[in-house]
């Protein structure tokens, strides 16, 4: 038998067996909202450390992103305004790449298989006529690249490999001094005379930049090259 003092709210008693108890109908209530709390206090620093984490990561990340990144514009120089504009002019690249040896720590090394006549072949003449043994037109700026750098970094193990390949040749005008006429005769003095930039040849170069040690750490450019 179940008796409610009306004097209290919160107190009931029962009757079992001869015996008069009291209990409070709302005692547990506290211990489940606090229970409550504490779950989604957890949750919430679970969240603040699990986003503080992975922006450690993502910072991490674009660090390494950027500095192989630098690595393929060092390579991507080199390769354009050095050994591109020397071999064009008549010089082999065995040649070009030996005489890095003398003015920089850099190594410079060419594909084995790549002939100084291969890579005239792929600086000079389109994409067309390569002979299928100076490397085709693969995109894959690793896969039998024509002048591979190996950048020194500033500890042991920090060092970068830069690929670099000519995978498209457009051929243009025949000059190839890269001096403009302007202002050389008096036929441009006339009106409407329009004096046009001579672009014998025009490349696509793919650069790959990655760790030595660690390939995963890469950036790939593409470049369009106009000598």
């Amino acid at each position: 038998m179940e008796i409610k003092q009306p004097g209290d709210q919160n107190q009931e008693y029962l009757e079992l067996g001869g015996c008069t108890k009291a209990y409070h109908p709302y005692k547990g209530a506290a211990l489940i909202a606090v229970t409550a709390l504490i779950v989604a206090g957890s949750f919430m620093v679970a969240a603040v450390y699990y986003f503080m984490h992975r922006g450690t990561q993502v910072t991490g990340l674009e660090k390494r992103y950027q500095t192989a990144r630098e690595a393929s514009f060092g390579g991507m120089d080199v390769f354009t305004r050095e050994i591109v504009p020397r071999a064009i002019s008549g010089v082999d690249l065995s040649t070009v790449v030996t005489g890095f040896s003398a003015i920089t720590n850099a190594q410079v090394q060419k594909r084995a298989s790549l002939t100084d006549t291969c890579f005239r072949s792929k600086l000079l003449t389109s994409t067309s006529v390569w002979d299928a043994s100076c490397g085709g037109s693969d995109l894959d700026a690793k896969a039998n690249p024509d002048i591979t750098f190996t950048l020194a970094g500033a500890s042991s193990g920090q060092s970068y490999s830069v690929f670099t390949k000519i995978v498209d040749t457009v051929a243009g005008n025949s000059d190839r001094s890269g001096v403009t006429l302007e202002g050389q005769g008096t036929a441009e003095t006339q009106t409407g005379m329009i004096s046009v930039q001579h672009f014998p040849y025009m490349y696509r170069i793919e650069v790959r930049g990655e760790k030595t040690n660690s390939p995963e750490e890469k950036a790939g450019l593409t470049v369009l090259y106009a000598y």
